[in-house]
Formats: C-alpha cells, sequence, structure tokens
C-alpha cells in the first residue's frame, strides 16, 4: 500500500491528525468517510479537495466511504457560517443526491471487484426513524453541553452576536453519530474533512470512545485559499461547478488557466493526481519561461479531463486559441454550439431575420444594420480598407461585396472589429 499520510503532506493536503493514525494505517486496509451536504444537485470547485482526498485514499489501498448527509441537509452545518442555512425539503435532498453521486463516480471506483471499492451511503437511511427522545436518550447523554459550547465554529457564531438556533447547535452530535454508525456497522475508523469539521470529528470520537468503547482518528485537510487572499472557488458570476449545465467545460477550462504563478505550484498538487517528479518537473521548466504558464496549461488539462473528458477538454483548448490565438473558419466551425456562446458570452448581439439577412445586398449594410456593430458606413468602410475587420475569421476586404462567408450553426456570424473587439449577428429562422 502506499503511504496515504505522506503524499497528503507533500501535496499540502495535510491540516490535522490524532494522534496514532499513522500506526493505524500501517496495519492494513482502513476505512474512512468524508461528508458532503447536499445543498446542490452538483458540487463545486471547493468540494474537490475533500474529493481527492478520499481519490488518494482509495488509491493508496484503502476504502472510501462518501456519505451524503440526506438528514444532515436538512438542517445545514453551522461551522464557520454567519447564519443559519434555509431548509431542505427531501424531493430536494434527494434530486441534489443523485447528482453528487453521479459526480463522484468519475473520482472514485465502485466497482464491485475490488476489495477496497468505493461506498456511498446517505444518513437519512439511519436517521430518519431515529425518534427525538431515542436520539437525546442514546447519543445526547454521552457530549456535554460544555463540550459542544467549546468548539470554534459555536463561540465564533455567539461572540459575533447572530446567535445559534437548538437545530444547528444539535448539528455536531448528528455528525457525531455519523460516525459512530459507521465504525459500528462499515468498520469505519477514520473521518476526513476540511479544517473547519475538526470540532464536529472529534465529537464523533469521543462518541466512539465513550458509547462503543471503541478507538478512532480524524484527519483534515487545509481550506484553500487564493494568493491575493480573495476566496478560492469564486468569480465573478458565482461558483465554478462541476455539473456542465452550471459552469461549461469551457469556462471550467479557463478558471484553472487563469490561476496565479503561486497559486498554480499550489493547486498542481491538490487538484490534480500528477506525481511528484512530474509536478517538480513542471515547476522548474514554468520558471524558465513563465509566459508559457505552463503549470496553469498542465492543471487546466488534468482537472477538465478528470471531471468531464477529454473531448470537453479539446473542445475547451480549441475555443482558447480561437479567441487568443491564430485561427480560421475552419477552427471556428468545429465549437459545438454551446461552448461558441460560452466562449463569446456577453459580447454585443445584433438579431436579424433570415429573410431581411438574404435580401442584404453588401457587407456595409449589414454591419450598420441598427448601429450595433458600426455606427456609420464611413466608419465600417474605413476598418475595412485598414484590414481590421474579419467575419467568422475571415478578413473582409471590400465593403461593397455581397457577404459570402457561411454562418456558424446556420444561424451564427461572428463579427471581429480590431484584435479584442467582437460582436455576434444571429440571424433567426
Amino acid at each position: 500500500m502506499n503511504d496515504f499520510i505522506e503524499e497528503l503532506k507533500w501535496r499540502g493536503m495535510l491540516q490535522d491528525m490524532t494522534a496514532g493514525i499513522e500506526e493505524h494505517l500501517e496495519k492494513g486496509r482502513a476505512t474512512a468517510y468524508l461528508g458532503f451536504d447536499p445543498t446542490a444537485d452538483s458540487l463545486h470547485i471547493g468540494h474537490l479537495v475533500g474529493v481527492m482526498t478520499l481519490l488518494h485514499f482509495q488509491r493508496a489501498g484503502h476504502q472510501p466511504v462518501a456519505l451524503v448527509g440526506g438528514a444532515t441537509g436538512m438542517i445545514g452545518d453551522p461551522s464557520f457560517k454567519s447564519a443559519e442555512r434555509n431548509l431542505l425539503d427531501k424531493e430536494t435532498l434527494d434530486r441534489n443526491i443523485a447528482g453528487i453521486q453521479k459526480q463522484l463516480g468519475k473520482f472514485l471506483d465502485f466497482g464491485s471487484e475490488k476489495a477496497n471499492k468505493a461506498v456511498l451511503v446517505n444518513n437519512y437511511d439511519w436517521m430518519a426513524d431515529f425518534s427525538f427522545l431515542e436520539f437525546i436518550r442514546d447519543v445526547g447523554k454521552y457530549v456535554t453541553v460544555n463540550y459542544m459550547m467549546a468548539k470554534d465554529s459555536v463561540k465564533r457564531r455567539l461572540e459575533e452576536g447572530n446567535g445559534l438556533s437548538f437545530t444547528e447547535f444539535t448539528y455536531q452530535l448528528i455528525q457525531g453519530y455519523d460516525f459512530y454508525h459507521l465504525w459500528k456497522f462499515q468498520n469505519c475508523s477514520i473521518q476526513l474533512g476540511g479544517s473547519d469539521q475538526w470540532g464536529n470529528i472529534i465529537t464523533g470520537t469521543e462518541l466512539i470512545r465513550k458509547k462503543g468503547g471503541g478507538e478512532a482518528f480524524a484527519l483534515t485537510v487545509p481550506l484553500i485559499t487564493k494568493a491575493d487572499g480573495s476566496k478560492f472557488g469564486k468569480t465573478e458570476g458565482g461558483s465554478v461547478w462541476l455539473d456542465p449545465e452550471k459552469t461549461s467545460p469551457y469556462a471550467f477550462y479557463q478558471f484553472w488557466l487563469n490561476v496565479s504563478d503561486e497559486d498554480a505550484s499550489k493547486y498542481i498538487r491538490i487538484f490534480t493526481t500528477l506525481d511528484r517528479n512530474t509536478i517538480e518537473e513542471l515547476e522548474k521548466e514554468h520558471q524558465l519561461a513563465p509566459h508559457l504558464r505552463l503549470l496553469q496549461k498542465a492543471i487546466a488539462k488534468e482537472i477538465t479531463i478528470l471531471v468531464h473528458s477529454e473531448a470537453d477538454y479539446e473542445m475547451a483548448l480549441k475555443a482558447s486559441v480561437i479567441l487568443f490565438g491564430k485561427s480560421s473558419l475552419e477552427d471556428l466551425a468545429t465549437l459545438d454550439e454551446r461552448t461558441f456562446l460560452q466562449v463569446f458570452e456577453g459580447v454585443p448581439v445584433m438579431e436579424i431575420n433570415r429573410n431581411e439577412y438574404d435580401q442584404i445586398e453588401n457587407i456595409l449594410e449589414l454591419l450598420c444594420r441598427d448601429q450595433t456593430i458600426f455606427a456609420s458606413k464611413g466608419e465600417a468602410r474605413k476598418l475595412i480598407q485598414g484590414g481590421g475587420l474579419s467575419i467568422n475569421k475571415v478578413k473582409i476586404t471590400d465593403p461593397q461585396s455581397k457577404n459570402e462567408v457561411p454562418l456558424l450553426q446556420d444561424k451564427y456570424l461572428l463579427v471581429q472589429k480590431g484584435k479584442k473587439n467582437y460582436f455576434i449577428i444571429t440571424v433567426r429562422h
């Protein structure tokens, strides 16, 4: 078996761990779980640190358990949150769980042939029929209020004056019981999580010790930050999701391609499965020619293929070349409609119906139709004569010519003024 702890250390993915965990792992195959609250029907890249931790755990020969919190998702973890989350109904939670399960299958091997196959569990299955009286009798009596109040996440909420509902206050007991349940019925001896989960995880180890007379361990990974201090995984458009319908593969690829050099050196260890020698060689090459952004390209490639597919990576790569490099009509025509619209999202759009489009006599008339692209024919003529205008990457040289450039997807024309100004003409059928 590979050394799981050493793997996390060199990758910068180890924050804290309880004493004895290394010796425990050396005894043979162990089982560890990590929880995901199904607050949405997709994971986002903030979840990827935990997902990659499970991936490395399985690659080291151990058994990973992914827990989706059908029960805890109805409450919401208060850890380092300034306000209580909205509570979700079971139908929404079930839909979210199904989406998350599908995504986890790209990282973890759930195949039945392996002794250390990944397992997916839902804590709703054992919490749904647990009555309140049973819970406070069988679980609550093992954990003191003083112990629960001492948790950083609880103290912080109280100190900020926002208060904490009883529902949120009991979250750590439910998470602790999850660990106990998996320890008892799945032989799960380790809980993994982000560093903000340390207090909740320790509650579980205490419950296992007091209620079950057993031994269990905790291991946390760092919360990821960006070098400039801004929040990781957020863009102007919001979260970067793993679901291609929420964040297109192109936008996903671009996120990683645009990380800073300082962040790239950290992220390539955390978010790829590249080995240490490969990463260190890439870093050396990157230092010799930072402008080539070799680290960023390697991260973007690896994680886009892992989350989406090689075909999606190739499409994102083509789109990047079209937007930022030299390309042709043939290159542009290879983009699917979704990627084309994503690449040029936000550029001004001029719409025209097909009959009107077919009747337009020359390029000038088309470009100046509603002043979206050019305010006057004189301005358009001057740019064309200066060689500064192209349609679908074909340079236009005669302002009086009929537009014979084929439509993309049978409906789009991409107009480029100079190097950076783009417009889309949409021909409605």
